[in-house]
């Protein structure tokens, strides 16, 4: 079975079934394997949870026309975010020891600020994605890839599934041929 020939509503619930898989795995690893996520493995896991969202509402509305667009690009602004988020992890990975930068406050630790009050929104976000020497440790590898390049490959390639063409079904639940042409 071609999966480029799948429906577009197949097509998007394998996609939400690949983030709930990769969410669990995260889940896995910091409750079974004992790695805490740092600030920038939170925005990750955002990330996968916004389009895991929008493959799941697609899948299940599969739509025609303009509206498989609007959902491809729904899930490609998560996508978009979780690549800048892991590259920026990655990039604080590759930072030689003396450069990485200090250790910061964790996520619990500033949502509780943010709840007192101590903490401003606008510098929540700014420390949340600035990371910190957290975000520099490498604590988890397959392959030779820490699981922040490994985020990064998911997400391009969920990217470019949300955005694969799929083949319109006539009302008998066939393809259509591609010499027919809708009116």
């Amino acid at each position: 079975m071609n999966p480029f020939r799948w429906s577009f509503r197949a097509a998007y619930l394998i996609g939400f079934l690949i983030c709930a898989a990769l969410l669990g795995y995260a889940l896995y690893a910091e409750q079974q394997l004992h790695l805490t996520p740092c600030n920038l493995c939170v925005l990750q896991r955002v990330a996968f949870v916004w389009m895991a969202l929008w493959f799941l509402v697609g899948g299940l509305h599969a739509p025609r026309g303009g509206g498989r667009r609007a959902y491809a690009v729904l899930v490609l602004i998560g996508a978009v975010f979780g690549v800048v988020t892991a590259a920026r992890q990655l990039w604080l990975q590759s930072l030689p020891a003396d450069q990485v930068p200090a250790c910061g406050a964790g996520v619990d630790m500033l949502l509780t600020m943010v709840k007192a009050g101590s903490l401003p929104l606008g510098r929540f976000l700014v420390l949340m994605f600035s990371g910190s020497g957290d975000c520099a440790q490498v604590t988890w590898k397959f392959l030779g890839l820490s699981m922040a390049g490994w985020t990064l490959i998911w997400y391009v390639l969920l990217a470019i599934w949300a955005w694969l063409p799929r083949p319109r079904r006539n009302r008998l639940g066939g393809a259509l041929p591609p010499s027919v042409k809708r009116m």
